[in-house]
């Protein structure tokens, strides 16, 4: 079994409470707007990590891929920055992580999650500050969203 942290769109900053989530998981994913190398060294600091590169990432990003598909306890994740770059027939999947919009959202659509933990990085659009805890075993997952407080 195995907790992960999923976030996404941190442009360059990351919040004491998203430190905590990251430090108290297993592993962690960020599909991508992480704006600054610091942020992915301290996220690998800290164990297993996932992380794909986003539109606002540039020159120092330039080596990370645009999309991975891992396993993690036999759950099958394609992750991605943003949701139209979803390959229209995906398979082998249980789960899609992608994140631009800087809005969680989990539903489910054709028997696959797709997850954006949404944005705890900069507040912008004056939307919530959130990200995701997961646990998979054994083939099967839950999650929860995570709120994060913000002060600016």
């Amino acid at each position: 079994m195995k907790q992960i942290a999923i976030l996404s769109d941190t442009h360059g900053m990351l919040r004491e409470h998203v430190m905590a989530e990251l430090a108290e998981a297993d592993c962690s994913i960020h599909a991508g707007d992480i704006n600054t190398l610091y942020i992915a060294e301290t996220m690998r600091k800290l164990g297993e990590t996932y992380v794909v590169r986003g539109n606002n990432d540039k020159e120092w990003a330039e080596d990370l891929p645009e999309s991975i598909t891992v396993t993690i306890e036999g759950v099958r994740f394609f992750i991605v920055h943003n949701k139209k770059d979803v390959p229209k027939y995906l398979t082998n999947v249980d789960v899609v992580i992608y994140g631009h919009s800087h809005k969680y959202s989990a539903e489910i659509i054709n028997g696959v999650l797709f997850l954006n933990p949404g944005s705890c990085g900069k507040r912008r659009f004056d939307l919530e500050l959130t990200m995701c805890r997961m646990t998979v075993d054994a083939g099967h997952y839950r999650y929860e969203k995570v709120m994060i407080p913000y002060d600016i």
